[in-house]
């Protein structure tokens, strides 16, 4: 008897011995003479008559017959199972590396998950933070007499420029103070707010400032140090064409100032990249400020140009955001301040209300409130991505939220009596 399947190659399976006897004892009977053709209603030579005649391949029988309709078959099944499983995803984002459509859904699933927590904090600061700038404009830009004698004078003096410009330059000090300030703060407690929505866990505006305050400082003055190295990069581009130009050779100095300049600009756009993971390093890591730095260049390296297009995306997304909000409210001022909304680009009155400038703040804080959660949660999300891209971050994460636990059966009981 022949277990074999009909399409296995002859000879390739084991028989049994009265298999074997028959076999020899018909095989001198039912030979063929070598020279004498096969018939064609016998199987070929060293085929077993219960066998099927072979077809396809040299030496190999018939295909099975495909899988009935809606039933997978054998090659289905194989590439189901070695598929890998889907990742974990406790909270915002599956842990594993994120595409950049994940990092940008993540950051706004984290704003919607947490609204509370993050519209709290963005429009807390962003109140403040717009409250100092309008008094500032208010005390600085309301009556720019100054300016407006500028415009009667082809060339004034010195001491005419600094009378002019110091409303001005006074207001954006403060603006910018006010601003660094709140940047600061919001970064810190919105770090920290997206990190807990990536373990889908929920947190307070007391939570989120109980474990960002003791940071604050160091924030500070991470973000003031990344300023300066930036805006060195640009300063130390134009430096030498400028002095050329200001000693005497003003074609030369002009044209190493404008090629000095571009390359101050490159190089301070490569500096920003290198250093912008240093806030969430810095808040997560409980970095000093120099660790935080260095921390951020090994997270970007290898990785510039990718980290480059995802924060430029930022930067336009929120630059867009941002208009979108302004816009209609920079309108509104001018309507109500009396001007029509041709007064913005038409006006030569460098004076302004107190009116204009309440309504543009509340244009401002609107804007803030939304593009603040989206820049600070893209940016975590990018220091979390490379993480788990070089240091396998999200075995952590799956293990600080637990899903290893889940996953894992139970311990078996001992058995009785031990």
């Amino acid at each position: 008897m022949n277990d074999t399947p009909g399409w296995a190659s002859p000879g390739s399976s084991p028989s049994d011995p009265a298999d074997d006897r028959e076999g020899k004892a018909s095989e001198g009977e039912q030979r063929t003479p070598p020279d004498e053709p096969t018939p064609a209603d016998q199987p070929p030579r060293n085929w077993s008559a219960q066998q099927p005649p072979p077809a396809g391949g040299p030496g190999w029988g018939a295909p099975p017959p495909p899988p009935p309709h809606g039933q997978q078959g054998w090659g289905q099944w194989n590439n189901a199972w070695n598929q890998p499983p889907p990742a974990a995803r406790p909270g915002v984002i599956p842990l594993r590396p994120l595409g950049v459509g994940e990092i940008l859904d993540g950051a706004v699933s984290s704003a919607r998950a947490h609204w509370r927590t993050a519209l709290g904090i963005a429009l807390g600061v962003a109140v403040l933070v717009q409250c100092a700038s309008t008094i500032a404009s208010g005390i600085w830009l309301r009556n720019n007499s100054g300016l407006e004698a500028l415009e009667d004078n082809p060339e004034p003096s010195t001491e005419e420029l600094t009378d002019a410009l110091s409303g001005t330059l006074s207001s954006a000090g403060v603006e910018l103070l006010a601003t660094v300030i709140g940047t600061v703060v919001a970064t810190a407690m919105l770090t920290i707010v997206v990190s807990r929505a990536v373990l889908g866990r929920q947190v307070t505006i007391g939570e989120a400032w109980a474990e960002a305050r003791p940071q604050l400082g160091r924030m500070l003055g991470l973000t003031m140090l990344v300023l300066l190295i930036v805006t060195g990069a640009v300063v130390a581009g134009f430096a030498p064409g400028l002095a050329i130009a200001l000693a005497g050779a003003e074609v030369g100095g002009s044209l190493l100032a404008v090629l000095g300049g571009l390359a101050g600009l490159v190089a301070a756009v490569w500096l920003w990249v290198r250093y912008c993971l240093s806030a969430p390093a810095l808040m997560l890591e409980k970095q000093g400020v120099v660790a935080a730095l260095r921390r951020s260049a090994k997270l970007v390296r290898n990785s510039w140009w990718r980290t480059f297009g995802i924060q430029l995306l930022a930067v336009l997304l929120v630059t867009v955001v941002g208009f979108i909000v302004q816009i209609p409210a920079s309108v509104v001022a001018s309507v109500v301040d009396g001007e029509g909304p041709a007064g913005m680009f038409t006006s030569t009155d460098f004076s302004v209300s107190w009116t204009y400038l309440i309504i543009v703040g509340i244009g401002a804080v609107i804007a803030s409130a939304v593009t603040l959660p989206l820049s600070a949660g893209i940016t975590a999300l990018l220091y979390m991505d490379q993480r788990i891209r070089r240091e396998a971050l999200d075995l952590e994460l799956a293990r600080a939220a637990g899903v290893d636990d889940a996953a894992s059966p139970p311990p078996a009981s001992p058995p009785p009596g031990s």
